[in-house]
């Protein structure tokens, strides 16, 4: 059996924190750039509601960029396309700083978007395959804990920065750092792609019902948390009675529930990932359904708040990992449709939150739509669980096979042996 399909669980390589490194820095200037409006709006003869369009057009950009740029890049070594990703973001953040058009600052965010998805498409698959079947959902909470992580403090850091240097300072810092992560990026393996690998294989890979399953429970997971802490602030200052000047620290305990279940993910999510999902998004729903009445009470509301970041957290390195193990040896495409997945459910889930708030419902409406959204993902996930429980299941990865040997081609089969249908890789030599 190949050595890297045969990791077992312990240290993660290195370049998988390179790799959580440029996704803090991608997430960052997703999310920082709300905070910075007020700033941009006037320097660039707009009002604050169409400066927005920033926000939307970053939003676009990753659902439909992601897929697209993974295609796109499919017979580059991936190396090169992390390296190429972040050399793209860099120059749009000085594209943006260097002109007075709204109109270019839209077109450099769209473009950094879809450097930021070809990124996360190639870093899933790169981080998963190099940490082995034992610790591929640990690499990806790893990964995705460097999106949490820019949340708690790259968001309030850059939009620190932002303030005291301009929104333009703020880009060039952005543009700085990336350029400094695509010349760190060269600790990264250099890993070709094979001469097979083609559009049609990755195709073919979505045609496998679990996949799809998967990546619904992705969307809804996403939208019922973020339908919440989109409007998190009238929530917290007009029911819970908060001062607006406590409304960061409870983000920041929301920030800290975020990375403890990106880290209980990715610690259970390998061996038993339908044991870790489905109690997880059972306790997201019951826990925005308790914040409907008991948001009255401040202490009640930030434990509420905290537990379904915890429990909401917990499912995403989870299904991600999933993704890209059912796609088999075209993970690619998967890959970078979870990206559009979550950003999917980010749109829809804070959309009709929305609508929620301006209804009868008022500040609690966001907490019913979100209750409805993760009670939502128990159903893909149930199926899931039906679907890989029905008999023994062929999953494809890079690496070796259940003989022990590696195919020419680099293919590892993987078969279920843990009570979930999960796919972990068997060594007949040793029966482990």
């Amino acid at each position: 059996m190949s050595a890297l399909a045969a990791r077992a669980p312990g240290k993660l390589p290195f370049f998988v924190w390179v790799l959580a490194a440029g996704t803090f820095l991608m997430g960052t200037t997703e999310f920082v750039i709300a905070g910075i409006l007020p700033d941009i709006a006037p320097d660039l003869g707009v009002g604050v509601s169409h400066a927005g369009l920033l926000i939307t057009a970053f939003a676009v950009g990753m659902i439909v960029g992601g897929p697209t740029m993974a295609l796109a890049t499919l017979r580059l070594p991936r190396r090169l396309t992390l390296v190429l990703a972040l050399s793209v973001f860099a120059a749009g953040h000085v594209m943006a700083a260097l002109t007075s058009s709204f109109t270019l600052v839209l077109a450099a965010r769209f473009v950094t978007a879809l450097a930021t998805g070809a990124f996360w498409a190639v870093g899933f698959v790169i981080a998963t395959t190099a940490a082995g079947p034992a610790n591929a959902t640990r690499a990806v909470s790893v990964m995705m804990g460097g999106l949490t992580l820019a949340n708690v403090a790259g968001v309030p850091a850059g939009s620190l920065v932002g303030h005291v240097t301009g929104w333009r300072g703020l880009f060039w810092a952005l543009a700085a750092l990336a350029a400094l992560a695509a010349v760190i990026g060269r600790f990264v393996p250099r890993t070709e792609r094979r001469a097979q690998d083609s559009v049609r294989d990755e195709v073919r890979a979505l045609r496998q019902d679990r996949l799809w399953l998967a990546l619904a429970a992705a969307v809804l997971i996403m939208g019922g948390v973020l339908a919440v802490y989109t409007y998190i602030t009238p929530l917290l200052t007009d029911r819970a009675g908060l001062p607006a000047g406590a409304v960061p620290l409870v983000l920041i305990a929301f920030g800290a529930g975020a990375l403890g279940g990106t880290a209980i993910g990715g610690r259970f999510g390998d061996r038993r990932p339908m044991a870790t999902t489905i109690p997880a998004a059972a306790a997201t729903a019951l826990a925005l359904l308790a914040l409907i009445p008991l948001s009255i009470n401040p202490v009640a509301a930030i434990a509420l708040i905290f537990l379904m970041a915890l429990t909401g957290f917990t499912i995403n390195p989870v299904v991600t990992a999933l993704a890209v193990r059912f796609a088999g040896d075209a993970p690619t495409l998967a890959s970078a449709l979870t990206t559009s997945a979550y950003n999917t459910g980010i749109a829809a889930g804070s959309a009709l939150a929305g609508q929620a708030l301006a209804s009868s419902l008022g500040v609690t409406g966001p907490a019913l739509v979100g209750a409805v959204f993760a009670g939502l993902t128990l159903l893909p996930l149930i199926a899931l669980a039906t679907v890989t429980n029905r008999g023994t299941i062929r999953t494809v990865v890079q690496g070796a096979r259940s003989d022990g040997d590696a195919d020419s081609d680099g293919t590892t089969w993987l078969e279920p042996v843990t009570d979930d249908g999960y796919a972990h890789a068997l060594d007949s030599t040793n029966g482990s």
